[in-house]
This record gives C-alpha cells, structure tokens and sequence, in this order.
C-alpha cells in the first residue's frame, strides 16, 4: 500500500512531523509511506484561483493525495483549534475529488488537544466519506526532540502499535 502522512505542523522540528517520518521509517519494509511536510508552502484558499489557475503547488498537493491509497493526518492544535495551514490544505481539496472517498486516519502527538482533534474529525467526515475515526494512534511526544522521538517510538511496544495501526488501515483500505 502507499500512504500520504500528512503533517498539519509548518514548524521545522515538528514533533508530528518527526513520528510521522518515524512512522515512514518502522513501515518501509511493509507499505510505501510519503511524508509531506510541506503545508506552509501552500498559498491561502481562494476560489479564484481553482481550475485553470490552480497554483503549481496546490496541484503538486492534490497529485500525492489521488496516487495513495489512504491518508494518515497527524497534526498540532493551536489555541484548542485546527492549524490554518492544515485547515487551508483541506479547503483547496474541498471541490476537488482526489479526497472524495479517500479512505483517511489520524495520528495524535501529544497528551492533548482533543477539542483540535473533534474539530478535525468533523471536517474531514465532511470531506471524505472513508475518514475512519476509530483508527487512530496516540503517543505523548511533546517536549522531546526529533532524535528522540525516533527512539522513542522504537521501543518494541510502540513498533507493536505501529505496526498494528498500519495493519488495521490497510485492511480498512481494502474494504
């Protein structure tokens, strides 16, 4: 299977970021995964510029998404809400329909944010009638460094989480 894990993070160290490239690394064997990291370099949503004006990354974007099998999402909260950068990724996929029945999860970096994690659910039950909202991993990673969420997550209890959370996506995959 190929996914595209996407980090709703524009920071450079982001600790979603970071467990989703440690996700991509425990899985390389099994599944293809591709990290995008790159939501800051998309331009505000506007409907103007759908269509003929798509902007060269936007369409870059929508391309990743239509070639994987299924979406894994791990993003921050920002005042108890969904980052702008990930909510404006989702806004230029809204009238297209590379994520129409995209089969999506979510993964969760941090003890807390549930009020950003019910708000994203929300959308991308909107967006998407394969979001699964019961496949779902969360580790508390905040206030550790890239390096040490790689070792971290590692640890033979959490590759068996991984790995049982990439098997149950699969399976919903190919439903």
């Amino acid at each position: 299977m190929k996914f595209l894990a996407i980090s709703g993070s524009a920071r450079k160290d982001s600790t979603n970021t970071a467990m989703l490239r440690a996700l991509q690394s425990s899985t390389k064997l099994q599944h293809k995964i591709e990290v995008f990291d790159c939501i800051a370099s998309l331009p505000v949503f506007s409907p103007n510029l759908e269509g003929d004006s798509l902007p060269t990354s936007v369409y870059a974007f929508a391309k990743r998404i239509k070639a994987s099998d299924g979406l894994i999402i791990a993003s921050p909260e920002y005042v108890r809400s969904i980052p702008g950068g990930l909510k404006n990724a989702i806004d230029w996929l809204v009238s297209r329909d590379e994520i129409i029945g995209k089969p999506i999860v979510l993964m969760h970096a941090s003890h807390r944010g549930d009020d950003m994690l019910e708000q994203l659910r929300l959308v991308l039950e909107t967006v998407s009638e394969r979001f699964n909202k019961d496949i779902f991993l969360k580790f508390d990673l905040m206030k550790k460094s890239p390096q040490e969420i790689f070792k971290y997550l590692e640890i033979d209890k959490n590759q068996q989480l991984i790995n049982n959370f990439v098997s149950e996506f699969t399976q919903y995959c190919q439903r």
